[in-house]
């Protein structure tokens, strides 16, 4: 018979800890005016089409791989300063760091940027569940690059990127690029790839 008592409290803590990260960052995202959810009331789960409207509206779409990206990102870089010990504290912080790019992603400043200097020219600002998906996407990358070697991570990491760059001609890299040092090259070879 299971018993609560049996349950690691310690892990208890650290999930109710990240599930009130992520249910903050969600709260202050509609507090802040983002919509729940897609404003063409088309209740699907996925949408591939970033040159509309529908882009970050939706529960997942292509930039949810750069948020799986995240997390390889954050596993590593926490992995290798906290130790392997310190696993809900890793996750926690892995969280806090995602949800504070959620936070920064959505201001009204990075939104004007990125429409000025990216190809998101529509770009209104992540839905919430659209964010609650982007959480959920970095936690899938954190879990995969704790389960797998380093290498299969920093290999799915330049696939995904390259894959990414045929598919939508954009991902982690070219958008970091694009919203802190535009170029414009760049930016010409993306928005050649519109419908």
């Amino acid at each position: 018979m299971f018993r609560l008592a049996s349950v690691d409290k310690t892990h208890v803590f650290w999930g109710l800890a990240v599930l009130f990260v992520a249910l903050a960052t969600a709260v202050l995202l509609w507090a802040q005016g983002q919509p729940l959810w897609c404003q063409c009331a088309r209740w699907t789960p996925w949408s591939s089409e970033i040159w509309s409207a529908h882009n970050s509206q939706h529960l997942a779409d292509p930039y949810s791989f750069t948020h799986v990206l995240h997390g390889l990102i954050f596993y590593g870089v926490l992995r290798g300063s906290l130790g392997a010990e310190r696993v809900g504290l890793r996750i926690l912080l892995a969280t806090l760091a995602e949800a504070c790019w959620e936070l920064v992603e959505n201001s009204e400043a990075v939104i004007q940027a990125y429409r000025e200097s990216t190809i998101s020219l529509d770009y209104f600002g992540d839905s919430v569940f659209n964010v609650v998906g982007d959480l959920g996407a970095m936690w899938v990358g954190y879990a995969l690059a704790s389960a797998l070697p380093v290498w299969v991570s920093v290999a799915g990491f330049a696939l995904t990127e390259i894959a990414l760059a045929i598919w939508i001609r954009d991902g982690l890299i070219l958008n970091v690029i694009m919203l802190t040092f535009p170029i414009e090259a760049i930016k010409q070879w993306q928005m050649a790839g519109a419908p």
